[in-house]
């Protein structure tokens, strides 16, 4: 089995309540003069208090096209990715040399080369470290990368691999776009990144550098037809968001069935999982989640907090969740764990832990 070394999140510098930021959408992408109430009431239903940005408020309006905004994301991004590791490496008592795979996601800029090879040399990583970006997977690339991260270390099981996320969603709000799903996607999404260190089942390390909890298993779900219900368009001005409303209903449709099949393969009932590590897709997907799978009222408190105090980090966020979910809750040592996230595809990503 894979164990988790350390877990470690960090947030864009410029943090903002959710009404300031309101007020910036509403200038940037409301035709002058218009009325402004669908915004106001998509934003508060985000229930999100406070987001953190990666410019000031008043410059996202002066960034004139793709190109602008992801030069900021390629500086920005290894800015906050090289924290990230760095301190997640000290966590687990590593040094940058004794990584053997770099693994990194992100679905709101493209780079090339890409961050991690940026990180290489910053870092001071190897230069025979292995690395695999990964582009595409949206929300669920935080899972799908632990679970990629355990593919590897299950054949390499005296490696020690690194799993980083950046997500710097405010750069991908667009300008002059009055869509719902836009405006729905600027009251939810925020900026920020997360690392993960892992080692694998022989890789030695004192107990207390080793604490964390174990990937047991992984499954990886896409649905049929489901393509067009969330995702990018790519146009000149950038990632234009796809969001169809019917995100919750695919996940009441299908959820239920795939933790209890992944579940079930171990002899595992959802009532015996201790703690769930879910994406905080927003309030409605929350809210389907809790309904597909039975769960108790406060069985998502610490997703439902990082949604308020930060919002939607699309792959990053997964991540603080396991991290405040290990701080926060602590659940009973040896007991079943269940780490998710949805994302384009439309897809299923699905993390069996043991605390």
């Amino acid at each position: 089995m894979t164990r988790i070394a350390a877990v470690h999140g960090v947030l864009a510098p410029h943090r903002r309540t959710q009404s300031e930021i309101t007020d910036m959408v509403a200038r940037t992408c409301l035709p002058e003069g218009s009325d402004r109430r669908v915004l106001d009431r998509l934003h508060r239903s985000a229930k999100v208090h406070s987001r953190h940005m990666t410019l000031p408020l008043e410059q996202y309006g002066e960034l004139d096209g793709f190109g602008a905004a992801n030069d900021v994301f390629v500086a920005a991004a290894t800015d906050l990715g090289a924290k990230a590791v760095r301190d997640a490496l000290r966590m687990a008592g590593l040094s940058a040399a004794d990584v053997d795979l770099l693994i990194f996601t992100s679905v709101t800029g493209i780079a090339i080369p890409s961050i991690d090879a940026r990180l290489v040399g910053r870092l001071g990583l190897r230069p025979d470290v292995k690395r695999l970006p990964l582009f595409g997977l949206g929300c669920a690339g935080g899972a799908a990368g632990l679970a990629r991260m355990h593919d590897y270390l299950l054949g390499r099981p005296d490696h020690v691999a690194v799993l980083l996320s950046v997500e710097l969603c405010s750069l991908t709000f667009q300008r002059n776009d009055a869509s719902m799903a836009n405006l729905v996607a600027t009251g939810l999404f925020g900026d920020g990144a997360a690392a993960v260190v892992a080692r694998g089942a022989d890789r030695p390390g004192r107990p207390d550098e080793i604490a964390g909890p174990t990937i047991v298993d992984t499954r990886s779900h896409l649905y049929p037809d489901t393509e067009r219900v969330m995702g990018w368009d790519i146009k000149d001005t950038g990632f234009e968001i796809v969001l169809d409303p019917q995100v919750p209903d695919v996940v009441r449709r299908y959820l239920a069935d795939d933790v209890e099949g992944f579940l079930g393969d171990h002899g595992i009932k959802p009532k015996d999982v201790t703690a769930w590590v879910c994406h905080p897709g927003g309030p409605k997907v929350l809210e389907a989640v809790t309904e597909a799978l039975d769960l108790p009222d406060d069985a998502l408190d610490v997703t439902w907090r990082h949604l308020a105090d930060v919002g939607n980090l699309s792959s990053s966020s997964v991540l603080h969740v396991l991290r405040d979910t290990l701080a926060q809750r602590r659940p009973p040592p040896g007991t079943p764990g269940v780490l998710l996230a949805m994302g384009p595809g439309f897809a299923c990503e699905l993390v069996l832990l043991r605390w």
